[in-house]
């Protein structure tokens, strides 16, 4: 198996990065389209957070594998502020942005089958999220599209 893949989040433009390097990786590993716009989306609130409140950090892709299930593992880290309260940021409509709709982590969580936070205030936060392949019920590639 490969080693993991790092994306380091320091510009708007590494978010696409981010999303672009999930996307090629769940394709890899057989994930079905909707599968691969969960994952990219929850990879964009992880890092888009990452990169208003802590200014940097980085996301780490690792491919899984557990007999036939296949899946990716996900971990954003960053050394900004902390979250001082996990369970309200959890929360849907809870946001400290102005205007903000408060479904960036929550959104996340629910778009992944796996989802951990640790956060320490002054010290960063690591969020780890976890994918599995043809939890939706899809087929591996192997549709047959003959007559």
């Amino acid at each position: 198996m490969a080693s993991a893949a790092r994306v380091e989040i320091t510009t708007s433009l590494d978010i696409v990065n981010a999303r672009q390097k999930s996307r090629a990786l769940a394709q890899e590993l057989g994930f079905a389209g909707s599968e691969i716009t969960l994952i990219t989306a929850a990879v964009s609130e992880v890092a888009r957070n990452i990169l208003e409140y802590a200014r940097q950090g980085e996301l780490v892709f690792e491919r899984l594998e557990s007999g036939a299930k296949k899946g990716l593992k996900i971990v954003a880290r960053d050394q900004g502020p902390g979250i001082p309260d996990i369970e309200q940021a959890m929360q849907y409509g809870y946001s400290t942005r102005d205007g903000g709709a408060g479904v960036g982590l929550p959104g996340a969580r629910w778009l992944m089958d796996e989802f951990a936070i640790k956060s320490t205030v002054g010290k960063g936060t690591v969020i780890t999220m976890k994918k599995w392949a043809n939890q939706l019920g899809y087929q591996t590639n192997q549709r047959n599209f003959r007559d």
